[in-house]
């Protein structure tokens, strides 16, 4: 089958809506996700007990796709499956952009019926060209359109990332997680089985997508290795590419044969064959956020020296751990810099060997402390540890500004370790994450995902260097 750019393009950006076969037991969840959609939507249901529901919410509803009287550019289909080829041959005679099949109960199933079903999917959409995305997947997230996967989801924005993800939970997981670490979803995709759009042809797409500026996968398979690598390393070659790979012991790859039906590979053959094409890889939700935030955000990174500051006590020896541990080094400093730091620096309560234990007493010297990294020779990535203590909202602006200022006039990264305090304070921490963001300076919530991300960023910038 050859993609369509152009009919992804209308799907993902669509103007005209169908969903087909939402009921009042799953609570219309597919029409109340598209609630926010600012185009046209529609419904197609036959069972007269469902219609008077769907009417409540103020949506129009036919009994056949067929009679809906706009051009179609995406149809969520979620019918019993022995009903959806029914569906798919109506999606092919209505020339349907594409269809989001949320329907399940296919090969994953390792069921005779399911295999069958599905073969009888992807046989009749490949002969007709049709893009089909699915089955067994949540579908298209595109916050800026008010395209939902679940109605939980936030609206109203356009971002920089695009997602690929085999998962639908975790489709849905990252789209938060990101949000809330300042990194907004431009658009998203849960493909499932992908019996005839797989990654590849949304790694493509995404990959010409002038709106996204990088790509974060979860994958459990590939369909054709070598089409995927081709693509990847030439998507690579533009914008950045993180992936998450599920199934990295052989426990994963028997849950992934029931979860989507993929085949895995030797996660050694796996991490060889992406790095070669650029891609960095990550092993966690968490890894994957920060390693895009931090390739996004911070200046390239090109070396493994590190200059922190904004900690105090034990802390110190902590820090240092948690950063050698994750493969960077926390050097001593130059000469230079310890006879600069020794004219005013209270070692009471604290020390500057690097990293920088300011105590509260040198606190009120940041901006100098931090000038001083940005100088020393022996530094070339700058840390800072604070909080988003809602009572230190001018020290946060303090900061900002200074870091900012510093980022004018250096080349060496700058990134920011900002601390929260309780689930009550989420959002107070979300705006400072944006303050800083906008600024140019990306913030982690603790040490050890500070790390591994600037350790992340180093790794992206070796491998295009390569």
């Amino acid at each position: 089958m050859k993609t369509d750019f152009t009919k992804l393009e209308r799907a993902f950006n669509p103007r005209c809506v169908v969903v087909v076969g939402d009921k009042a037991e799953s609570g219309y969840m597919w029409l109340h996700g598209q609630s926010e959609f600012k185009g046209k939507l529609y419904s197609v249901q036959v069972d007269p007990k469902e219609i008077d529901g769907i009417k409540a919410l103020g949506v129009e509803n036919f009994t056949s796709l067929l009679d809906v009287p706009e051009q179609v550019d995406l149809a969520i289909v979620a019918v019993p499956r022995p009903v959806a080829p029914r569906i798919l041959e109506d999606c092919i005679r209505k020339d349907v952009a594409a269809a989001h099949f949320f329907t399940s109960g296919f090969a994953e199933t390792d069921t005779e019926e399911g295999i069958g079903l599905q073969r009888i999917l992807t046989e009749r959409a490949s002969q007709a060209n049709f893009h089909l995305i699915g089955p067994n997947c949540m579908g298209i997230y595109n916050p800026g359109w008010g395209i939902r996967q679940t109605m939980m989801q936030r609206t109203g924005f356009t971002g920089t990332v695009g997602f690929i993800s085999q998962s639908g939970t975790h489709a849905i997981a990252f789209s938060e997680e990101a949000y809330q670490q300042g990194l907004e979803v431009n658009k998203s995709v849960s493909f499932g089985n992908g019996i005839v759009l797989d990654s590849t042809d949304y790694l493509e797409y995404f990959g010409r997508d002038g709106g996204i500026k990088t790509i974060g996968m979860y994958l459990e398979g590939v369909r054709d290795g070598p089409r995927f690598l081709a693509i990847l390393k030439g998507v690579a070659a533009r914008k950045p590419v993180v992936i998450w790979k599920g199934g990295r012991t052989e426990e994963g790859g028997r849950a992934i044969a029931s979860h989507t039906g993929s085949l895995t590979v030797p996660m050694a053959v796996w991490d060889a064959a992406i790095n070669q094409c650029g891609a960095v890889g990550v092993r966690s939700m968490e890894e994957l956020v920060d390693a895009l935030k931090a390739i996004q955000y911070l200046s390239p990174v090109y070396s493994n020296r590190v200059g922190i500051t904004g900690g105090s006590g034990g802390q110190s020896v902590a820090i240092a751990d948690v950063f050698a541990e994750a493969g960077l080094k926390v050097p001593a400093l130059t000469q230079e810099s310890y006879d600069e730091l020794d004219t005013f620096f209270t070692l009471i309560g604290g020390g500057y060997r690097n990293p920088i234990d300011t105590g509260n007493v040198n606190r009120r010297e940041m901006k100098r402390i931090m000038e001083i990294l940005e100088r020393d020779k022996n530094v070339d990535n700058l840390v800072l540890l604070t909080s988003a203590n809602p009572r230190m909202v001018g020290q946060i602006d303090q900061n900002i500004a200074m870091l900012s200022e510093i980022r004018g006039r250096t080349s060496k990264p700058i990134a920011v370790i900002l601390a929260s305090f309780g689930f009550e304070n989420a959002e107070i921490a979300r705006d400072v994450v944006q303050k800083f963001r906008d600024s140019g300076i990306p913030t982690f919530p603790s040490l050890e995902r500070g790390a591994r991300a600037l350790k992340k960023a180093l790794d992206y910038h070796y491998l295009q260097s390569a």
